[in-house]
């Protein structure tokens, strides 16, 4: 029962948000959030001892049920976004929003949905909850975003639109190869997708996992991915790239790989080639940028890269850390955006041939930008440091020139990596300094963000047992 809490408080208070006027909507938001954080902790606590699920009938007709499963990777994923909601209102606490009902209200509808997407143990409820996450930041994103909102927009919509229905229609084939009567379960799945022919095994899986590719985003589907987060008020940008991205990747972890094993070995070469492109174009875009926002919208595109390759690797210490940093490159990706949109806000600009020596007039804020920086690209005694190990372990196998190939493009983003992130760092902390428009450091409600994000970082990054303890049943489950 304690699962349902995960989404019932977020899908009520979003939908109170929108009966409410004024600040009321920001603190019911606030509130709203700190209590599914709790919940969420304590979901993840639970999860040392065993996993929690919940079953209920739904539409039996359809052979569908309302069941939800916490298990290591669904549980920390539930933290991950419980951290990300609560911070993001914190941060925006003392910033005005036009329509705060409506727009803490469809927030609040996209945390609903995100958790029912981590938790979903049902295919159809699954794709129920995967559009419930995504519909309401077409409504944020339109309404609250920059100048070119509606264009960017139609594009997302578009991309997504038509991978949702690849998805459907993949999950309804698979129900209808289960036996008997047809059955969304998530053990039903499995069992259908595994024991169909290996040719259409092979052709279901670009069906399905185009889908989940258009989230992540993996090259060639990025291109809505860096507009969109330019666009994007900066609470809806680090929802999509700390949360909404991790959806595409949890789904190939839990409705692709079991689901398709022969698809996926017969693709999974491609997929490695095509994410290790990815990882290449992002960076080396990422290097030429002048607008911070893009440039951060390409390293995520590079670090989900990486995540994706070592996934169609197929081994164990691979799966494990792609847990880890899931967690860590949201927690990291969201002290980013923030430092973002403070220097944005104080600077009036996030062109960095405009922007310098903020560590002389906003010092708190640059000591916060270099160590979130840092982790970003994975330093040591930083939480990015230990996934990140983990993952190029996982990539790094075999010898053959094929496998050496990928693995120095994928060793080339590490590098390229931290050339635009020193980059960035020198030309924003540096430097002449720039006139600010908003003379003052941290507030103390962005002081408190931040001060989370950075705890954090620096707690995993020194002990990062309890993260490895959460997720390793679920990574020996995937892959033995």
């Amino acid at each position: 029962m304690i699962l349902i809490l995960l989404i019932l408080i977020p899908l009520l208070s979003g939908i109170l948000s929108f009966a409410i006027r004024g600040d009321g909507a920001k603190t019911l938001a606030l509130i709203s959030s700190m209590v599914t954080l709790a919940v969420s902790a304590y979901v993840s606590a639970s999860n040392f001892t065993q996993p929690l699920s919940f079953a209920h009938d739904w539409i039996p007709m359809l052979g569908t049920q309302f069941s939800l499963l916490a298990d290591g990777m669904s549980s920390m994923l539930c933290l991950l976004t419980g951290i990300v909601t609560m911070v993001v209102m914190i941060s925006n606490a003392n910033k005005e929003t036009e329509s705060p009902g409506a727009f803490y209200g469809f927030m609040l509808l996209s945390q609903a949905g995100l958790m029912g997407v981590f938790l979903a143990s049902d295919a159809l409820l699954f794709y129920v909850f995967w559009e419930l996450a995504l519909i309401p930041v077409y409504f944020l994103c339109s309404r609250w975003g920059g100048e070119k909102r509606i264009a960017v927009t139609f594009k997302f919509f578009v991309y997504t639109f038509v991978g949702s229905l690849m998805l459907l229609a993949g999950l309804i084939y698979l129900s209808l190869q289960t036996q008997g009567l047809s059955s969304y379960a998530w053990a039903d799945i499995v069992r259908a997708g595994s024991s169909l022919p290996a040719e259409k095994q092979q052709w279901l899986f670009w069906l399905i996992f185009i889908a989940f590719a258009i989230k992540m985003p993996v090259f060639p589907f990025h291109t809505w991915q860096p507009d969109t987060y330019e666009q994007s008020p900066t609470p809806v940008t680090i929802i999509l790239s700390a949360l909404m991205v991790k959806m595409g990747l949890f789904a190939v972890l839990r409705w692709l790989l079991p689901v398709l094993p022969e698809g996926v070995a017969y693709w999974s070469n491609t997929v490695v080639v095509l994410s290790v492109i990815g990882i290449v174009y992002a960076s080396c875009i990422a290097i030429v940028q002048t607008d911070i926002k893009r440039l951060i919208a390409y390293s995520s595109i590079a670090h989900m890269g990486l995540m994706c390759a070592v996934a169609f690797m197929q081994s164990n210490v691979g799966m494990h850390g792609i847990m880890v940093q899931m967690f860590n490159h949201g927690i990291n990706i969201t002290g980013m955006w923030l430092i973002v949109s403070m220097i944005e806000n104080r600077w009036g600009t996030r062109d960095m041939t405009r922007l310098g020596g903020m560590a002389t007039a906003a010092p708190k804020m640059a000591i916060a930008l270099v160590i979130i920086s840092l982790a970003n690209i994975a330093l040591p005694l930083t939480n990015g440091f230990v996934g990140e190990f983990m993952l190029f372990n996982g990539l790094f196998r075999g010898d053959s020139p094929a496998q050496i190939t990928i693995m120095v493009f994928a060793g080339l983003g590490i590098i390229l990596g931290a050339v635009y992130t020193l980059n960035m760092i020198q030309k924003t902390a540096y430097g002449n300094v720039a006139e600010m428009t908003v003379n003052k450091d941290l507030s103390v409600n962005e002081y408190a963000g931040v001060a989370i994000i950075i705890s954090i970082i620096l707690f995993l990054g020194v002990y990062p047992k309890p993260l490895l303890d959460l997720t390793a049943g679920v990574a020996k489950m995937i892959v033995p």
